[in-house]
């Protein structure tokens, strides 16, 4: 499994330097990289429980009217080390 990651992770770059640079590569590029990012928020939340859950909304709700991705981290971890304090 170690070897199929390695050949995946060079292979990547190798063939992308191939790709000719096009607005619409660089449009499927950026939607991909956001679809990765949901995928794994989404299979997180189906594992987990109400914490995560809470944890995600906040992160979500500061972003919507922050912007700040920082920001939003902050407020997801905040968010879920203050629930697991007063759930303990």
């Amino acid at each position: 499994m170690a070897l199929v990651t390695l050949f995946t992770r060079l292979a990547g770059p190798w063939l992308m330097r191939h790709v000719p640079e096009t607005p619409r590569v660089e449009a499927f590029l950026e939607a991909m990289s956001t679809s990765v990012i949901a995928g794994l928020i989404v299979t997180t939340l189906l594992h987990s429980g109400l914490r995560e859950g809470g944890a995600v909304i906040a992160a979500v709700a500061l972003m919507w009217f922050t912007r700040s991705a920082v920001a939003a981290m902050a407020a997801g971890m905040m968010t879920a080390a203050i629930w697991s304090a007063l759930t303990v």
